[in-house]
């Protein structure tokens, strides 16, 4: 499904989550309102690298970031294939992947903000 968020259309794939599209584009709505700070909504995460780095992205907290290298650390892994995984994330906004910045830089993946 395409949202529209920062200016951008964004690929979501609805099909990883649980909830009903109607549910997904509330809980994006209130999001992207500010009235929401965490999704309520049951994923599937990809039996996979994606998967694992989405699920450690997942647990950060509104307001916080990590870095490549920190996600790369728990899940020995590198930071280059964090940056990749987060470039494959299939639900971009509910699983945050625009909270994994450099380990050197303010920077951020915009993937899902460009």
């Amino acid at each position: 499904m395409k949202v529209k968020a920062f200016h951008k259309e964004t690929e979501i794939d609805e099909s990883l989550i649980s909830e009903p599209e109607r549910e997904i584009r509330k809980q994006l709505k209130e999001f992207l309102n500010g009235d929401r700070k965490a999704f309520d909504l049951s994923i599937s995460f990809p039996d996979s690298l994606t998967g694992k780095v989405m699920q450690e992205i997942a647990k950060i907290p509104y307001g916080e970031t990590r870095s490549y290298e920190e996600i790369a650390e728990a899940l020995d892994s590198s930071a280059v294939a964090v940056g990749q995984a987060c470039g494959r994330n299939p639900v971009p906004l509910i699983v945050p992947c625009h909270r994994v910045t450099g380990k050197d830089s303010q920077g951020i993946y915009s993937g899902c903000l460009e």
